[in-house]
């Protein structure tokens, strides 16, 4: 069973948070930093708008993109004083990105709070987001350079039209695996690449180094992505800080259930009614998971993800052996490991 596979050895498969922070404990300062930018760019004559970025800041979060430039940055050769502002870039896009989903999704919670449109209300929350988005312009700009502005217009891009794509495809019991990774590289492995190509495009790093920190990037983001949709299904609702259960009631497929309508065409039954009601019993969701195990479509899903992270490991021995490799090394393994 997937839940079980970090049981044997949890040392060496299951990488705490703490082993994480001691990993990236070089670029800590960096991380605080990005923190600042975003709290001093998000100031506003319009009040409303701080507060809520001061909200949505204080919410929690990991970081992990703004992390990866700044670690892929070192790994490459850079010392300037640039990394922080491209991160804050980075979480203002990432930001934005959250906020409209949450709308579009109708989510209650994020991260165990009252989610944004929750609590100031949509039409406030849409606009929100799109001060996020071009403040994270408006900052890149700051430094004129038209290679990094490319990219990340190129990504915000991908991103949109990633949401656009899976509004059209929600309720669609019948979507491919193939249908639904586009969905994952266009939501969320694309500003993971973008994250780790910028940290090489600040240093010296040739052009085969910068492909493959995108490589890098894009498999993180894939592995994370395919692992944050399995938390639906195996994780606990206190620790997520949202309910589980949510993508399907929503009308979202994931990789699992879309595995197992493939094992399974008498699931489809069962599946057709969440969808269709935007809502199951308690027996129903103990049936949904008891098939997901019966046909190892979780482990089906997993697989997939470990499969992405090897592919990003890989892509790092266009690096020699550095401390900053090994802790890029290390985020995949605990990419897997995530219980929220």
């Amino acid at each position: 069973m997937w839940s079980d596979r970090f049981r044997v050895n949890p040392a060496a498969q299951k990488p705490s948070y703490a082993a994480l922070a001691l990993m990236f404990e070089p670029i800590r300062a960096d991380l605080k930093e990005v923190e600042r930018e975003f709290a001093r760019h998000v100031q506003s004559q319009v009040a409303l708008i701080p507060t809520m970025g001061k909200y949505v800041q204080d919410s929690g979060g990991k970081r992990i993109r703004p992390a990866v430039l700044l670690m892929a940055a070192r790994m490459s050769g850079y010392t300037g004083t640039l990394g922080p502002m491209y991160g804050s870039v980075i979480e203002f896009i990432h930001t934005a990105t959250l906020v409209h989903d949450d709308i579009i999704d109708e989510s209650e919670l994020r991260r165990g709070r009252q989610a944004v449109h929750s609590r100031w209300g949509n039409d406030v929350t849409v606009l929100l987001g799109d001060f996020l988005y071009i403040k994270s312009m408006s900052l890149a700009l700051t430094q004129d350079s038209l290679d990094f502005i490319r990219l990340l217009c190129d990504v915000t891009l991908r991103m949109i039209e990633g949401e656009l794509y899976q509004l059209t495809k929600n309720g669609v019991v019948d979507l491919s695996e193939e249908e639904h990774l586009d969905i994952v590289r266009r939501k969320t492995a694309y500003l993971f690449a973008g994250s780790a190509k910028i940290g090489g495009m600040l240093g010296p790093a040739t052009r085969e180094q910068q492909d493959a920190l995108w490589e890098y990037g894009f498999n993180i983001g894939m592995a994370f992505q395919l692992v944050d949709d399995l938390l639906d299904y195996t994780g606990e609702e206190v620790v997520l800080g949202k309910p589980v259960g949510g993508d399907l009631r929503e009308g979202k497929m994931t990789l699992a259930v879309i595995h197992l309508l493939g094992r399974d065409k008498g699931a489809a039954r069962l599946i057709r009614k969440i969808v269709s009601e935007r809502d199951a019993t308690i027996e129903e969701w103990r049936e949904l998971r008891a098939l997901l195990a019966q046909h190892h479509s979780l482990d089906y899903a997993f697989d997939k993800a470990n499969a992405y992270v090897a592919d990003a490991k890989k892509a790092l021995y266009a690096f020699p052996p550095s401390p900053e490799r090994d802790a890029l090394m290390f985020l995949p393994d605990y990419v897997l490991s995530r219980d929220r």
